[in-house]
């Protein structure tokens, strides 16, 4: 493939329409695994390798070797994976809470559309606009977009086996799910039964469980897992042991601490991370200028900078207030209501863009919990149904915004035209925000609202905490503590993110999650051991991402072709 050129000269166009075919036909199965993931296992790891390596498999089999396109490809591949992610996360959470049968309000296919469509129009100009600040200027890490970066390039150098490596982790990980969920040989979670009233241990039987943590790493896996072990042994053992709770209250305790422990390391991200920031651009901008005559021109034009997009902050205001006056006619919400979202969805926006770049973390549920939150605090008669569908705007907004910035880093990275991945993200997007939307209406249809929860077939986590911030807290001096301790650890800069997620979720998951870190870490220790002159350890180490991106996208992919099939069974079965 093309090797990347200087900045000021951008001969390759990447912008093709094989690049924007097989981007769009990729987003469709990548945004339906990707909602059947985050319902299914209460995380949802960045599909952008995997994007990557699919689009590089592609394109080589259409004779294709360039870089560009591969870059605009994998862009429009992933877009939708957010955008599932943001719905996912938030509305099962009127299921969860029964607002189908209680007279609250029951979601239709359009609502959720719009709410998908809204957020992604959102995520896209947040982007637009964020791109020159903290790609250009700041020049954030971002991670998982330099990883993707990386990846394409050592894909490139191997000759296309990590592609092969990636297709058969997929049909050996789509096989085990297929004995294990359709023919029933193995059990779901491998469990040692009871080991206190209340409390089993176990581990889920789920290479995509594994992969997750693979994915994701070391540390947040066993910061997710030490969350798992204080739940399990603090609260599911020691606290009934002495007699401070009951056996019936674990499970109050436990969903408190976590939520706290969520909002609370939110809260001290914004604190460490963006405070500071906007101090320091404060003071630059009411600082006195120092004109340069050779050099003022350039440091301060950035819309010259053929690597910048090019959006102004005028024609995003525009469009935003777009999204607002429509939002108003569909879901009925107050003018006031409708900007305080859209404004709270840029603020939000800010922010998933800051820790993206800067941690790879962007908890989007979060973010709808406070827009939910806040916007319950000012208007009390908007209906439960309208509530969650402000929250699943945001959420499905900031995720986009932590995808599009990872995926514009990869192509800044390798020089490829930011307004052709751009492009390719629109039309990714807007396919994903139908695909997800479609999938998510289909499994509520097929397998019922009973089946979303934290003990149901869809785990569904994060719609379980915006559940439970709009049904009330079952615990509150201990949610005021979790938020407590999370802002306190946040402020140290530990890495404490996925803490709550462990003391939320049930503990086999995290154990699962928490074994795939462990292999990694075995397998990078091996790589260097094994370092030879001239032997590149990128190589491997894309192998192994390549394996586990496989594993994790054959599991999902027979969960969402096994829904596929219920909702078409049950659709016959009705309609005879």
């Amino acid at each position: 493939m093309d090797q990347p050129a200087d900045h000021k000269t951008r001969p390759a166009k990447g912008l093709t329409a094989r690049a924007l075919v097989i981007g769009g036909l990729g987003s469709i199965v990548i945004t339906a695994s990707s909602l059947f993931v985050a319902l299914k296992m209460g995380a949802l790891p960045w599909p952008i390798v995997f994007a990557a390596l699919v689009s590089v498999a592609f394109l080589r089999f259409c004779k294709s070797k360039n870089l560009h396109e591969a870059n605009v490809c994998h862009a429009a591949m992933s877009a939708g994976a957010m955008v599932a992610g943001g719905l996912a996360f938030t509305l099962p959470g009127l299921w969860i809470l029964g607002a189908h049968t209680q007279g609250l309000g029951e979601l239709s296919f359009f609502q959720i559309l719009f709410a998908a469509l809204c957020g992604t129009a959102v995520g896209l100009v947040i982007s637009a606009t964020l791109q020159p600040l903290f790609i250009r200027e700041k020049h954030l890490a971002y991670p998982i977009g330099t990883t993707a970066a990386q990846t394409l390039l050592a894909t490139n150098k191997t000759g296309g086996k990590d592609a092969k490596v990636l297709f058969g982790a997929m049909g050996a990980s789509g096989a085990f799910a297929l004995l294990r969920d359709n023919l029933g040989i193995m059990p779901a979670v491998w469990s040692t039964g009871t080991v206190a009233p209340g409390v089993t241990l176990g581990i889920m039987n789920s290479p995509m469980m594994a992969a997750v943590g693979f994915i994701i790493g070391t540390i947040p896996a066993a910061v997710w897992f030490l969350g798992a072990v204080l739940s399990l042994v603090g609260i599911g053992i020691i606290l009934p042991a002495a007699n401070i709770i009951s056996v019936e209250a674990i499970s109050g305790w436990q969903t408190s601490l976590g939520l706290g422990l969520m909002m609370g390391t939110g809260a001290g991200a914004v604190v460490v991370h963006i405070i500071p920031a906007v101090i320091k651009r404060l003071r630059a901008h009411n600082a006195p200028e120092k004109p340069n005559p050779s050099t003022h021109a350039k440091d301060t034009n950035t819309t010259k900078d053929p690597g910048a997009l090019q959006m102004s902050f005028k024609w995003g205001a525009f469009i935003m207030a777009v999204v607002a006056a429509v939002m108003c006619i569909v879901l009925k919400l107050p003018l006031l209501a409708s900007f305080l979202v859209i404004l709270s969805a840029w603020f939000c926006g800010y922010i998933s863009a800051w820790l993206t770049g800067t941690s790879g973390v962007n908890p989007m549920e979060i973010f709808g919990v406070l827009i939910l939150l806040l916007v319950q605090l000012f208007f009390h008669d908007l209906s439960l149904v309208t509530l969650f569908l402000g929250a699943a705007i945001v959420a499905v907004s900031c995720g986009m915004v932590g995808d599009v910035m990872n995926d514009l880093k990869a192509g800044d990275e390798l020089n490829t035209d930011p307004r052709d991945q751009y492009i390719g993200m629109v039309i990714g997007g807007l396919i994903g925000a139908f695909v997800a939307s479609f999938m998510l209406f289909a499994l509520f249809k097929a397998y019922g609202a009973n089946a979303f929860g934290p003990e149901s077939f869809f785990v569904a986590a994060q719609a379980s905490v915006v559940a439970t911030m709009a049904g009330g807290i079952p615990v509150m001096p201990v949610f005021l503590a979790g938020i407590g301790i999370g802002f306190a650890l946040a402020l140290s800069k530990l890495p404490v993110m996925t803490l709550g997620l462990g003391v939320y979720l049930p503990f086999y998951i995290s154990a699962a999650a928490f074994l795939g870190s462990l292999i990694h870490l075995v397998l990078q220790k091996q790589n260097r051991a094994q370092q030879v002159p001239g032997n590149l350890r990128a190589n491997k180490e894309n192998t192994y991402v390549a394996a586990a991106s496989g594993i994790l996208g054959g599991e999902s992919l027979v969960g969402v072709v096994t829904a596929l099939v219920a909702v078409i069974t049950t659709l016959g079965t009705t309609a005879t």
